[in-house]
Parts: structure tokens; sequence; C-alpha cells
């Protein structure tokens, strides 16, 4: 049975899904519409020149299903035939995947879009909340998740569909406002002269956070991975870690906080990925959600916003299922993000 897309053309199954980001890749195939996603693979991206290499080792030899058709979800904006990614060398060439991988139709997706119908998809038992009040069920929301980079991406519902609007609000710029803040941020490594999210909110922004703090007050950085800084903040093993945490965890909560009211998130504010998820103790102890709901005159309004941590340890392939499945129930544009091949797979 095909999947009709949102101008009324057809998927094909089985739909081979994929959530590329800048060091991991996760795939999986929608054999129907009535199946879950297979059994997922993941793999490095540093271990394959191409895109197109990776799905062919890693899914393609190993199955005996043939995809039809895809759909991608890569971490960057899809502007054009061939799709370069933020953090990752790997270029998304669509027209060149009909070739090399038999596929026949290909829609690329912002990796945040599909983590914004990955909060439509998961159930709560997938979320832990970090305060606010009750969610309102179709209100506007928001995904943000530090990783490899800063993804963003809202969602709201509209004319019976629910709609993810992405962009790369990662690339925002942050600054300073406590007295802290002034004295940290003079020694944070700046990109082409300026701070943006992601060189604080991200894997790397963690230790570029760490080795300020660390400057500011002439002591050692010996740390040099986000997961050796998150191990000693979280077991209080060492002060410069634990500020740095804090203050990751304070940015993270002013902005979304900006990102909530740009959106009037009243349907809540959803925080994704490894880091968010190893971070929840951190995230609870207060000073996120004061951080979050400092927004005078708003901050009424902020108190009564919920924030979740999606637990789901793959939800972008979650959301990119779902939209497999029936695509109608999403507002999906994919004018010039969706590529055919005429030749084996002609118009209906």
């Amino acid at each position: 049975m095909p999947s009709t897309g949102d101008n009324g053309a057809l998927l094909r199954f089985p739909i081979l899904i994929g959530d590329i980001g800048g060091t991991n890749a996760r795939f999986s195939i929608v054999v129907d519409a009535n199946s879950e996603a297979g059994e997922p693979t993941i793999v490095q991206t540093a271990n394959f020149n191409t895109i197109d290499e990776a799905i062919q080792a890693a899914v393609l030899d190993r199955s005996s299903i043939r995809p039809n058709s895809a759909v991608l979800a890569v971490a960057g904006p899809v502007d054009s035939d061939e799709i370069q990614l933020t953090n990752c060398p790997w270029i998304v060439k669509p027209r060149q995947m009909f070739a090399n991988l038999g596929l026949s139709d290909i829609v690329v997706l912002n990796d945040f879009e599909a983590q914004a119908l990955a909060v439509v998809a998961l159930g709560e038992e997938h979320m832990e909340k970090i305060g606010g009040g009750a969610p309102e069920p179709s209100a506007g929301r928001v995904v943000l998740g530090p990783g490899t980079g800063l993804g963003v991406a809202g969602l709201i519902y509209a004319l019976n569909h629910w709609i993810p609007v992405p962009g790369e609000g990662g690339h925002m710029d942050i600054g300073p406002r406590s007295t802290r803040d002034f004295e940290v941020f003079p020694h944070i490594e700046k990109l082409e002269g300026r701070i943006s999210g992601e060189q604080i909110l991200s894997g790397r922004g963690l230790v570029n956070a760490y080795r300020a703090v660390a400057k500011a007050d002439g002591k050692p950085s010996p740390f040099t991975t986000p997961a050796e800084i998150t191990a000693a903040a979280l077991a209080k093993a060492d002060p410069v870690s634990e500020e740095a945490l804090s203050m990751f965890v304070t940015c993270l909560g002013r902005t979304a906080g900006d990102l909530a009211m740009v959106f009037m998130s009243r349907g809540g504010v959803f925080l994704t990925g490894g880091i968010a998820q190893k971070i929840v103790p951190a995230l609870k102890e207060g000073n996120f959600r004061a951080a979050f709901e400092d927004k005078a005159p708003h901050s009424e309004l902020m108190r009564t916003m919920p924030v979740y941590v999606i637990t789901h340890p793959l939800a972008a392939l979650s959301g990119l299922a779902a939209y497999a499945r029936n695509p109608s129930l999403f507002g999906v544009q994919t004018a010039g993000r969706r590529w055919r091949d005429e030749v084996s797979h002609p118009k209906a």
C-alpha cells in the first residue's frame, strides 16, 4: 500500500527512514502502513565517506527488504540538490541515490523537523517532566536539543495538521547576564567573533564552558570530553565541572524560555538528545526552571508552560516512522525537498 504525500503523490513502501546527525546516523525500514519501524541500525558518520556508503553497508547489505522510497532527516538546512550537513562532511545527493541505492522517491527533512514529529508520535511514557503546568493539547510546541550542535524546531497545529517549523535556531546569539557570566564569557571560544547558542549548548559547547570557567579562575582543566565533565559534575567531584554544567543548564533554560515565547508554547517545550537525557538530575535542581521562567513581564505565563525531556533513545526515527506511515496527519511541506526518479517511478 502506498503512503500519500502532501501533494497527492505517492511514497511507495517499503520506506527507508534515516536520522543523520553530526556524529551518528540511525536507519530503519518501515515495511508498510501497518508496521512499526524495523530494528534500527546505528553507525558513526566518521566511519563512512558518504551517506550512500553507509546506507549500502549498514542497511541494504544486511537486509533482504529493498526500500522503494526514503524519508531522511539531516542536521542542516535543506535548500538544494546537494545538501551539506552542518557538523559532518557528508553531502546528501538525492538524485545520485537513485542509481546508487535503487531508490525512486526521496524526501529530505531537517533533523529537528523529525524531532518535532516525534513529539506527536511518542506517548508520555517516553518523557520526563521538568516543571510547569498541564499542556494545552493543540497549542504550539518547541523542540530543542543540544548534541553535536544545537537543534531547534517549532510545532504548530493548524488546519487539522501538526506542522513542524524547521530552522537554525541553534545559531542565535547568546550572551552574558549575571555578574559571573561577565567573568566567564570573555573566555568562551567565539565563532567568527560571536558566541552562538551552539558555542555553549552542545557537546563541544559544554567543553567550551568548562575551559572558560577554569580560565576565569586560573584553575586547571584536565577533562577533554563532555562525558568526563558531565560525570564529574553529577558526582560533585570537580567544582569547575559542576559550575560548567550549571552554566550549561542555566543557558539552556534561558534559550528554551526565549523559544517558548516565540512559539507561545503552551503545549510544552521538549528537550531531546543524549545530553538532555544524561543531565536530567541537573535539570531538576532548579536553575533550569528559574532561568526558563525569568522572562519579565511574562514570568507568570512562563511558569505555566511544561518542559519535558524526551527519554526515547531514537525519538527522531519514531517521528519519521509516523510520517512515513501516514503523512497526511502532518503539514510537512515537501516542495523543493522531494526528489522522484521519473524513469523508474513515473508519475501516478
